[in-house]
C-alpha cells in the first residue's frame, strides 16, 4: 500500500494497479492466516500459555470491541503531530516502520515512539516486495529493520507487515527464523491516494468492525488530521483502541504465522 512519492492525479492504470494490489494483499497470496478471534480462542483452550500470557494484558478483546490502530512506513515528519494526537487522546497504536529514509533518519521519533507505549513493528528496510525476492533478500530486508531498530530502542519487534499485504512461504519461513509474526489488515484508507482528510476519515468508519486492524500511512499529508476524527467516532461507537499484541491477546503472535481478520 506504500507509494515513495504520493501525487495528487493519479492515471486509470495506476488505480487499476492499486486495487489490483489490495486484492492480492488481502488475498494472503494462499498463505493460511489466523484471525484474532482465532488465536484468542486457541489460547484459552491452552490453559498454562493462556494464564501466563493473560496475567500481563490490561485488555479483554474477548469481552470488550477491540480495534487496533496501524501506522505504514514511518516515521516521517508528521509523525510527532500523530505521536500529540493519541497521547492527548490516550489510544495506543502499532508502527511498522521502514528503515532506509526513515528509521535511519528519524532516530528520536523512534525512540519517543517506543517510550510512549507503542508497538514497534518491521515494515522491511525499502520496501521490497517480498514475494518477488529470493530467501536471502527477504531477510536483508528484514533483518536490517530489526538492527536498526534494536540499536534505538533496545528491543528487537516482533511484528512485521510485508509491503503491499504480499507473502508466502518464503517470507513465511524467513519470518520464523526471525521471530517475526506477519500482521495485515481488514481495512485501508487508501491514503497514498488521496490527500481529503474527510475522505480518509470516511473510509475508515465505514469499514471499522470488532477485532478491526485499521491500516494507514503517516506519512501523507492528509492522514494526520484524519486520525482525531477517527479515534473520537470509533469511541463513540464504543470501540477500544489496542495495539495489535492486545488485539492477540492471551495468545502470544506466532513467528510467521500470518494474522489478518
Amino acid at each position: 500500500m506504500f507509494r515513495t512519492k504520493p501525487t495528487k492525479s493519479r492515471g486509470p492504470a495506476v488505480a487499476l494497479l492499486a486495487a489490483a494490489s489490495l486484492v492480492l494483499a488481502l488475498s494472503g497470496c494462499g498463505v493460511d492466516r489466523v484471525t484474532p478471534g482465532e488465536a484468542r480462542g486457541e489460547a484459552a483452550r491452552s490453559d498454562g500459555k493462556a494464564g501466563a500470557a493473560g496475567a500481563s494484558r490490561a485488555v479483554d478483546c474477548a469481552a470488550v470491541k477491540c480495534i487496533a490502530l496501524t501506522f505504514d512506513a514511518g516515521p516521517g515528519k508528521d509523525t510527532p503531530r500523530l505521536l500529540d494526537i493519541l497521547k492527548e487522546k490516550q489510544v495506543p497504536a502499532t508502527f511498522f516502520l521502514l528503515g532506509k529514509n526513515h528509521v535511519d533518519r528519524y532516530p528520536r521519533v523512534v525512540k519517543r515512539i517506543a517510550d510512549e507505549g507503542h508497538e514497534v513493528a518491521n515494515h522491511t528496510w525499502t520496501h521490497r516486495i517480498l514475494t518477488d525476492v529470493e530467501a536471502g533478500d527477504v531477510r536483508e530486508e528484514l533483518s536490517r529493520t530489526q538492527d536498526a531498530i534494536e540499536e534505538i530502542t533496545g528491543r528487537r519487534p516482533t511484528l512485521m507487515r510485508p509491503p503491499q499485504g504480499r507473502t508466502d512461504g518464503t517470507v513465511s519461513e524467513v519470518s520464523r527464523e526471525l521471530g517475526l509474526a506477519q500482521i495485515l489488515w481488514s481495512v485501508t484508507a487508501k491514503d497514498y491516494s488521496t490527500t481529503d482528510s474527510a475522505l480518509i476519515r470516511q473510509r475508515v468508519l465505514d469499514g471499522a468492525e470488532r477485532d478491526g486492524i485499521i491500516l494507514l500511512h503517516d506519512i501523507y499529508d492528509g492522514t494526520v488530521p484524519a486520525v482525531p476524527g477517527i479515534i473520537d467516532e470509533l469511541k463513540r461507537r464504543g470501540f477500544t483502541f489496542v495495539t495489535v499484541p492486545q488485539l492477540l491477546a492471551p495468545a502470544t503472535a506466532e513467528p510467521g504465522t500470518v494474522y489478518r481478520p
